[in-house]
């Protein structure tokens, strides 16, 4: 039978995390409903709790490492559901987030969401931004907080961007806007891909109804080689054309 998500899900030497996220989704999803498929970006023995699990469960060996962006698009040339959801190995799942996730996609406008995010200790991380500006960005060196959000009461609210560790969007919609983009090999392919919807009226959503706990890692505060892609990526999101084109349609401060 056809599934109606396909997750995927990109390992660098993470197993255990794998086993652990796996766990969750055979103890609380619909198992008929979803697909995963696990890329294996550098070679790693998988656990033995991922050889029969109750869902389709297809494993990607790559032949050399590739970047966050060129793994899911690859993973989604297989991917068969009618919903392709891109999910961090770290992430861990307290309930089912698809029963209420998915209603909001009915909406044609909406072209990802996304739930809430916490870390283990239950507190709320900044995975709903604006867009960046360079004045920001200086102003973080500095100890100033990213622009965020206002808070809302409301069911779902609709920020600039959310982050790659979980985004929820509808296959055709993916599709549309070319996956991510591949020439960014660690970081802010989540934030481009969130302005190309932008720039084609979609609205990215963020649910307030449900959230799933993220153990953040932060390479990029500890490794020089996290750091040197971080810095490379923002620099060519600023750089590019998206960039420009939100400045143009004042989508973004200046």
């Amino acid at each position: 039978m056809k599934p109606q998500i396909s997750l995927s899900i990109v390992s660098h030497l993470q197993a255990k995390l794998i086993g652990s996220l796996i766990a969750d989704l055979t103890r609380l999803c619909s198992n008929d409903n979803i697909e995963v498929l696990l890329t294996l970006n550098v070679p790693e023995d998988i656990p033995p709790t991922l050889n029969n699990p109750p869902f389709p469960l297809r494993v990607l060996n790559n032949p050399r490492p590739l970047g966050f962006a060129a793994n899911h698009n690859k993973a989604f040339e297989q991917a068969e559901g009618d919903f392709f959801c891109v999910l961090n190995p770290d992430v861990r799942l307290s309930r089912d987030p698809f029963p209420i996730l998915l209603p909001f996609l009915d909406d044609p406008g909406i072209g990802v969401i996304a739930p809430q995010v916490v870390n283990s200790a239950g507190d709320l991380e900044d995975s709903a931004r604006c867009f960046p500006t360079p004045l920001e960005i200086i102003g973080k060196m500095f100890g100033r907080a990213s622009a965020t959000p206002e808070p809302t009461a409301e069911e779902v609210s609709f920020p600039d961007w959310v982050a790659g560790m979980f985004m929820l969007f509808p296959r055709e919609v993916f599709r549309e806007m070319g996956g991510f983009d591949s020439q960014y090999f660690l970081y802010y392919e989540d934030v481009d891909l969130c302005a190309r919807l932008a720039l084609k009226s979609y609205r990215v959503a963020l649910c307030q109804q449900v959230a799933v706990i993220h153990d953040a890692r932060r390479s990029s505060h500890s490794s020089f080689r996290y750091l040197k892609w971080h810095l490379a990526s923002l620099l060519r999101f600023f750089r590019s054309p998206v960039y420009q084109q939100l400045r143009k349609q004042n989508r973004i401060s200046k």
